[in-house]
């Protein structure tokens, strides 16, 4: 059986197998049902592995055994395949975010606090400055610094980046105002667009003609980014910097463009 290599190597990834599991499925495909023996002939892969192969990939839902001897094997339909490979993601992911949501009640997640407090408080007495890669890496550090906030959150933005993580903005939104910080938003966008993000998210935001993207807590913590939102997300590049001397200059001056 001919096939061709690209097609191997591309349902090896799709199906999270590996080259002799793809080889000897793809094989069983083309016949149905068969042997090992003739499975071995077929795919190129050696006999003495291709039973070890067939269990895992019986084990695994790709093959059926069929009762008898000598002993053949059933390829299973690709859209059955599938369909289970599905059900066993979303179950997996279902069990690893339970787990996940349970650990903050768990010593282990206390111990962990402990220490990530210890290790950061000598830090923040200095002047800190840490490049941040990756759009995802970038909000989840922007969430982290807008939920320590005690006093005040100072935003630019824009109507498209609001609206593209608008789940999180809300959530945190919501949880700062519950706990009374001052929150004050700017973005790019119109004064139209502006009063339809205000009602959306639950919070002053005003329209100002400056092209920029950071987050400033506390007037102490500023995260902000080099690149606009229009780059891959891979390539989306962030500071984070903790320098109340700098960090007060900056707000100076977005209050003053608030005001204006």
């Amino acid at each position: 059986m001919i096939v061709k290599q690209e097609l191997v190597k591309k349902l090896k990834g799709y199906f999270d197998l590996n080259i002799y599991e793809t080889k000897v499925w793809l094989a069983l495909l083309s016949k149905g049902i068969s042997s090992a023996g003739e499975i071995a002939e077929l795919s190129g892969v050696p006999r003495s592995r291709t039973y070890d192969v067939l269990e895992s990939l019986e084990k695994r839902g790709f093959v059926i055994q069929k009762l008898g001897k000598p002993v053949k094997y059933i390829a299973v339909k690709p859209k059955m395949v599938i369909e289970k490979m599905k059900n066993v993601t979303t179950q997996s992911a279902e069990e690893k975010i339970k787990t996940l949501s349970n650990l903050k009640d768990t010593t282990e997640y206390k111990e962990l606090e402990e220490l990530h407090k210890t290790g950061v408080e000598p830090i923040k007495n200095h002047e800190l400055s840490t490049s941040i890669k990756g759009r995802s890496n970038l909000y989840v550090q922007i969430k982290s610094v807008m939920d320590s906030a005690e006093k005040s959150v100072h935003i630019i933005s824009s109507g498209y980046e609001l609206l593209s993580k608008q789940k999180m903005f809300k959530d945190a939104f919501t949880k700062l105002k519950k706990r009374k910080i001052d929150v004050k938003v700017m973005v790019s966008d119109d004064e139209v667009e502006a009063k339809k993000l205000t009602k959306k998210f639950g919070v002053e935001i005003r329209s100002k003609p400056i092209n920029s993207r950071f987050v400033i807590a506390d007037q102490t913590e500023l995260i902000f980014t080099i690149k606009p939102t229009n780059v891959h997300e891979d390539f989306d590049y962030g500071v984070w910097i903790n320098s109340p001397f700098f960090i007060n200059s900056l707000v100076y001056m977005f209050e003053l463009a608030w005001k204006n």
